[in-house]
């Protein structure tokens, strides 16, 4: 009888929690999300399935000895993983765009408004009985605007590592839903004719100037920002491999086996966050509707930042491109593209899109910076 009963003891059947189950239950709904719906499949399919893993009883994968916590404390808690999607994503990266109309970097700025006001939203839920976020904790959550999912996971994993499966399912998801979230701020916060507005063409790039951009960006950020560099540095080496034309083996490795690799390792460590003991809070439904507070704050700073430039500017900008000031790239700049064509079968402004896209990943990475400078 003893051995029968430890033999069911060590079944999932008599180990199983409600509030496991629901976790579980969680996870196969990012599956379906990625997998049915299309969105951020690449992240959200091996969160998902983390979060299934993460929740098995007694098989402990992510408890020290698990493979789920030696993945996370080697990828992420080291903050290493994220570096290396960066690289990957500098590697992918054309900043063409970006270089031959600079004052795009202005909507890149812009749309950071949004993880900022949210810094003050974060803060301002403590008043609120059931809600203690620390400063650390909103500036973690506060990341979620700048739409970048690597930036958010870095900051969490230094700020606030006890939220980070809340922060990356919430920075994730609404990247995935960027098609549906932003066109309705757009719309709103633009009239017909500043939509039917159409761009002069951008002028050529050299590829002395590709090469340069990135070296440039780096000495700003030392210079000025020392606490973004692990960010900003691992992009602008990604893009100098893809742009110096020397290390084609290089940059094509950053831009595919090697993203690859760390994608699936990095949405493993997120689902290991995924426990039911560390999701399953009030604090949770806070981080969420933080991040789209943070978002759509974000999308509307950057239309009306583009719709006072083009009042002050001699060329004409139409103000849809400062909502791809948010770094969801290139989905933002797509969307804003979509948008344009609705008002205007003949504007085209997905390549001036791409300027306050790029701008926007610096511009989340510069900020991180500013928040680890300030409360890490």
């Amino acid at each position: 009888m003893d051995g029968l009963l430890n033999l069911w003891q060590a079944t999932g059947l008599a180990n199983f929690t409600l509030p496991a189950l629901a976790m579980m239950a969680v996870g196969c709904g990012l599956l379906y999300l990625a997998i049915a719906r299309g969105f951020e499949p690449l992240l959200l399919v091996p969160i998902g399935f983390g979060a299934i893993l993460t929740n098995i009883p007694v098989a402990g994968l992510a408890e020290p000895g698990g493979l789920l916590y030696y993945v996370y404390y080697i990828g992420i808690d080291s903050g290493v993983f994220p570096l290396l999607i960066f690289m990957g994503v500098g590697a992918l990266t054309d900043f063409s765009a970006l270089i031959a109309n600079p004052r795009m970097l202005l909507l890149g700025a812009a749309a950071q408004f949004g993880i900022f006001a949210t810094l003050f939203g974060a803060i301002a839920l403590n008043f609120v009985p059931g809600f203690e976020f620390t400063l650390k904790d909103a500036s973690a959550i506060a990341i979620i605007g700048g739409a970048d999912g690597p930036t958010a996971i870095f900051l969490a994993s230094k700020l606030a590592p006890e939220l980070l499966g809340a922060i990356a399912v919430a920075a994730y998801s609404y990247m995935a839903l960027v098609p549906i979230i932003q066109p309705p701020i757009m719309r709103a916060l633009t009239s017909e004719a500043e939509r039917n507005i159409e761009m002069p063409q951008l002028r050529p790039v050299s590829k002395k100037e590709k090469i340069l951009f990135p070296l440039l960006v780096l000495s700003l950020t030392i210079v000025f920002l020392p606490a973004a560099t692990p960010l900003v540095g691992m992009f602008c080496l990604g893009n100098l491999m893809r742009e110096c034309g020397v290390v084609d083996r290089l940059s094509n490795t950053a831009q595919n086996e090697l993203i690859n690799i760390t994608t699936i390792f990095l949405g493993l460590a997120v689902g290991s966050k995924l426990a039911a003991d560390q999701f399953l809070t009030v604090e949770t439904i806070g981080i969420l509707v933080l991040g789209a507070l943070a978002f759509s704050i974000g999308t509307a700073s950057g239309v009306f930042m583009a719709k006072a430039m083009n009042r002050m500017s001699s060329n004409p900008i139409n103000p849809l491109v400062g909502a791809a000031g948010v770094s969801a790239v290139p989905m933002a700049a797509r969307v804003v593209n979509k948008v344009g064509l609705e008002a205007n079968p003949h504007n085209f402004l997905l390549m001036h899109a791409m300027g306050p896209n790029v701008a926007g990943v610096l511009g989340s990475a510069v900020a991180a910076g500013i928040l680890l400078a300030l409360v890490g």
